[in-house]
């Protein structure tokens, strides 16, 4: 569900990037003050195994079209919302700048509709509710498949509503969106089973990381070792093999956009648009996940990665290694620097 620039204007590019750092700068406050710093390697390890989990994407039986894990609710069941959004804002500004995947331009349209409405909305109102009468594996299972789905139908929503703000009328409302919410029902099914399997597992092996995490307060002195290198393990195993078995299928988004507009992308207009494109050029080292082709050669590797299946490729692996690496030293750098906020204002402060 990472959207191009093509399929939204400056405009509204403009205001989701301010909304998306309002909603930034308001989780770094709230968790500057009362930092846990023992979530700090737990919000890389989850980042890189987000990362690593979004380049495989599955296929929806019977449509022709695939999908991929958006990710916010395990975060926040992890680390709380705010860790979560933080966190995920990490993953996808990586992602566009390094690997070419979303657009610079629709940077905050990414953040918002798979972070905020995960993060912010099916969280607190709907996870944490049924959560907070008991905690078992029936809960956790119930609570997380419900979660996932009305958080990505509000993302697929989202996504419907800017293109249509956006004025593009090669992606009429009524038909789009009557695409766009049946086959995210679909995609938030299987992330409710892999949330559900995720939270389970912590939740089984330290209870009180999903407890304290729900409460939003410190883990305190209990060991999250166990939890951390199992997550860490999966992900560079997710990141280095299983991302070779990602589906060619289209995702859900270029799927709705070819069934109501024929075309599974829009050309950017002049502008803006190609300025981003061109820094976006600049700055992706391993663009769509591997590694840079020469021009004559682009066309030809797109089609022999499309035609087989598994995708072997040591691209692939290095960009599902290096992302998890990238994502995981953001982590790292964001809790540094909020921790020498912390420390600057209590010296301030006496």
């Amino acid at each position: 569900m990472h959207m191009a620039d093509a399929l939204i204007s400056p405009v509204v590019g403009g205001v989701m990037w301010a909304a998306t750092a309002g909603v930034a700068a308001y989780s770094i406050k709230k968790i500057q003050n009362d930092l846990d710093e023992k979530k700090i390697p737990l919000m890389g390890v989850m980042g890189a195994f987000i990362f690593a989990t979004q380049m495989i994407n599955f296929s929806i039986p019977g449509t022709g079209s695939s999908g991929h894990l958006g990710g916010g609710l395990i975060l926040s069941a992890l680390l709380g919302p705010y860790e979560g959004f933080l966190t995920m804002a990490s993953i996808l500004t990586i992602q566009a700048l390094f690997f070419a995947d979303g657009g610079l331009l629709a940077l905050g349209c990414n953040v918002f509709n798979l972070g905020f409405f995960s993060c912010f909305i099916a969280y607190p109102l709907i996870y944490k509710r049924i959560i907070q009468k008991g905690y078992s594996t029936q809960r956790i299972f119930g609570a997380a498949m419900l979660a996932a789905i009305i958080g990505l139908q509000l993302g697929a929503f989202g996504v419907v509503l800017e293109t249509l703000f956006s004025g593009k009328t090669e992606l009429p409302f009524g038909p789009f969106v009557a695409l766009m919410q049946p086959i995210h029902l679909a995609i938030g099914v299987v992330e409710g089973l892999v949330t559900s399997a995720i939270v389970a597992f912590v939740w089984k092996a330290r209870p009180e990381i999903i407890e304290k995490a729900s409460f939003g307060v410190a883990i305190g002195n209990i060991s999250i070792k166990k939890v951390v290198t199992g997550l860490a393990i999966i992900a560079i195993i997710t990141g280095g093999v299983f991302s070779w078995f990602a589906s060619v299928n289209s995702d859900g988004l270029e799927w709705s956009m070819f069934k109501t507009a024929g075309i599974e992308e829009l050309e950017a207009p002049d502008g803006i648009h190609q300025t981003m494109s061109a820094i976006q050029s600049e700055t992706a080292f391993l663009p769509d996940y591997g590694f840079k082709a020469p021009e004559n050669e682009q066309e030809q590797g797109a089609v022999e990665r499309e035609e087989s299946w598994p995708a072997v490729s040591a691209g692939t692996s290095v960009a599902g290694l290096v992302g998890g690496a990238m994502t995981l030293a953001m982590a790292a750098l964001a809790g540094m620097i909020i921790r020498l906020v912390k420390r600057r204002k209590k010296r301030l402060a006496a």
